[in-house]
């Protein structure tokens, strides 16, 4: 058992060096090729578990496109980012911690001992299982068949290093600019939620 969580931490310890070297790369004028949505291999029993997502109206939104991956001058909109935060946080044994893989400012979703997590290689760093940038938008570990269908359907892109991470469902979601649009980013982090802990969360449990 404790060599299995020291592979666990040492696998997450390279993934975290990782991205800190690339972030580097970054500034030193490198180029990442972004991770094609063709690449997801489908996880159709997982899948087979969550609602249909609908399209998303907006544009997409242009980012980065590489590490650090960000959009490009988003302002969320302030009653909706902070309901995003408040339901997000209200997952059972996610506590709101500074990120430990993202740029300052980004607030990690950190899962805590009281809830177990069974899918720890689909983690980048520690217990948290995802973060929300400043601007509202987030990266959260899906599954890759989910993950995909949140691409195709607008509300995502793949992080660009995910594939390189050992975490392929590695997705950005874009910011929510209505409630409506909350309501399906909110729903992907259930998703995630119940991707890395086995349970069997659904949105209505984050209702006031």
């Amino acid at each position: 058992m404790s060599n299995a969580r020291n592979e666990a931490g040492s696998g997450q310890r390279t993934r975290r060096a990782a991205m800190k070297f690339l972030h580097l790369s970054m500034f030193a004028g490198a180029s990442l090729v972004a991770l094609s949505t063709g690449a997801c291999t489908p996880d159709r029993e997982l899948l087979m578990t969550y609602s249909p997502i609908p399209d998303r109206e907006s544009p997409r939104p242009a980012t980065t496109g590489s590490v650090p991956h960000q959009q490009i001058d988003v302002e969320p909109v302030p009653e909706v980012n902070e309901e995003l935060f408040r339901r997000a946080f209200a997952l059972p044994g996610v506590e709101n911690r500074p990120s430990t893989f993202s740029l300052p400012g980004a607030r990690g979703l950190w899962i805590n001992d009281s809830v177990p997590i069974t899918r720890p290689d689909q983690i980048v760093s520690g217990r948290e299982f995802a973060h929300i940038h400043p601007d509202g938008s987030l990266h959260a570990s899906l599954p890759l068949d989910r993950a995909r269908e949140a691409i195709d359907a607008g509300w995502a892109e793949a992080q660009p290093i995910a594939e390189s991470l050992g975490v392929p469902g590695l997705v950005m979601l874009y910011t929510p600019q209505t409630f409506d649009e909350l309501k399906t980013v909110l729903q992907l982090i259930v998703d995630s939620y119940n991707f890395v802990t086995g349970n069997s969360m659904n949105i209505t449990d984050l209702e006031p």
